[in-house]
């Protein structure tokens, strides 16, 4: 994708909330139009899918009665002269529509592709409007199809590398826990210790049920992952350990790394079974 030049987060920003200088003010088009609804269209650059229908009406209401206070940020459409795409402000467009309105205010920013979806983003995370999942893929966008790092992300959202990376990695979950953290009955403090177990659908489906807090789901995760560690033992080892068990009739141990080395453990009750242990080793 050709997103052209980038400019510049800060100046796309500064001119959609107010804030920004004169020089910054030469950027945007138009400060303040009206626009027929129809001539609106949604951002493909939008991170946000899902909008709860009860927000939306408690909106429509809210313009029945105040009309749209804050203006819809919008840039000219590619594609369709004299028609607009939706930087911000999706939301009020539908609850306008719900609301009956015609017409909507709108602010005209001259914003690239990459300009949009940071502004997209940015807008709904300082609202906190998006849920963890649509955070993630709007990271993902940032990151596959403009280049973004995660050090870069992390500067843009003036968010912690490690939350760029953590909430990146909620992408990797089975999709029934994703569509838990989409509907908000899974939080991303829960579902991250589960990135990378295979059973981790059902221990989600046990969280969900029984309300486990993050620091319960932690601690059940840790044992699992502890408990699969221990039973990935080659075959022939545990052979070897079950044969050397018959014949000294004590319990044993074999730990083997990668590179072929370990150790072995014998365990002894007291010191009858000691002695008979040092007289078999020391025996010539």
């Amino acid at each position: 994708m050709n997103t052209g030049k980038k400019k510049g987060l800060g100046r796309g920003l500064s001119a959609l909330f107010g804030d920004s200088s004169p020089k910054e003010k030469t950027q945007v088009k138009n400060q303040i139009n009206s626009v027929l609804i129809a001539d609106l269209s949604r951002n493909p650059y939008q991170p946000r899918q899902n909008f709860k229908d009860e927000k939306i009406e408690e909106l429509a209401n809210s313009i029945r009665k105040n009309g749209i206070i804050q203006p819809i940020a919008v840039r000219p459409s590619k594609s369709d002269d004299g028609k607009f795409e939706i930087v911000a402000g999706e939301r009020r467009w539908i609850a306008a529509q719900r609301a009956g309105l015609h017409e909507v205010p709108v602010t005209i920013l001259d914003l690239s592709d990459v300009e949009s979806l940071e502004v997209a983003i940015v807008e709904n995370i300082q609202r906190d409007d998006l849920n963890p999942i649509e955070e993630a893929r709007g990271y993902k966008r940032l990151n596959e199809e403009f280049k973004y790092d995660h050090e870069s992300i992390s500067r843009l959202m003036s968010k912690s590398r490690s939350h760029i990376s953590n909430t990146l990695r909620l992408l990797s979950l089975p999709k029934d826990v994703v569509a838990m953290l989409e509907e908000g009955s899974l939080t991303s403090g829960q579902a991250r210790p589960l990135i990378g177990l295979a059973n981790a659908s059902s221990i989600a489906e046990e969280i969900v049920s029984k309300n486990y807090s993050a620091r319960k789901v932690e601690y059940i995760t840790r044992n699992t992952k502890s408990s699969s560690k221990e039973k990935k033992v080659d075959a022939n080892i545990l052979k070897t350990q079950e044969r050397i068990e018959k014949i000294l009739g004590l319990r044993v141990n074999i730990i083997n790394k990668k590179n072929n080395s370990g150790k072995i453990t014998i365990q002894y009750k007291d010191l009858g079974q000691f002695q008979f242990l040092s007289d078999i080793l020391t025996k010539n």
